[in-house]
């Protein structure tokens, strides 16, 4: 289905997590949140995650699950990564929990929507 010529997205749901990481720590941080993130879509079904770090300084994760059950779930932790994380975190900020309603991210060789 289509609004206004924009592909809907039919479920679907994303959690973002915002950190705050000590100096000298970004390397750690990375590790363990590579280990965290590989442990929740091996474990819990969930379709992936990305890290950024804006220009502020903060870093986001942004995570994709079929369904917020899925992204309750969390699956099986990695419990040397979260203690890398834990280490390394600053500040955690609030988590935003996000519902899909329109999708038109296309990674590169696929098509959006």
């Amino acid at each position: 289905m289509a609004v206004n010529g924009v592909p809907q997205h039919e479920g679907g749901y994303a959690v973002v997590h915002r950190w705050r990481v000590r100096p000298g720590y970004e390397d750690l941080f990375v590790e363990g949140w590579t280990r965290v993130a590989h442990a929740a879509h091996r474990f819990s079904g969930g379709y992936g995650s990305r890290l950024h770090r804006a220009e502020d300084g903060v870093w986001m994760s942004y995570a994709r699950w079929p369904d917020k059950e899925a992204g309750d779930r969390g699956g099986q932790e990695d419990a040397e990564g979260a203690a890398m994380m834990s280490v390394s975190v600053e500040e955690s900020l609030p988590v935003m929990h996000l519902e899909i309603v329109a999708d038109l991210l296309a990674e590169p060789g696929t098509t959006a929507g």
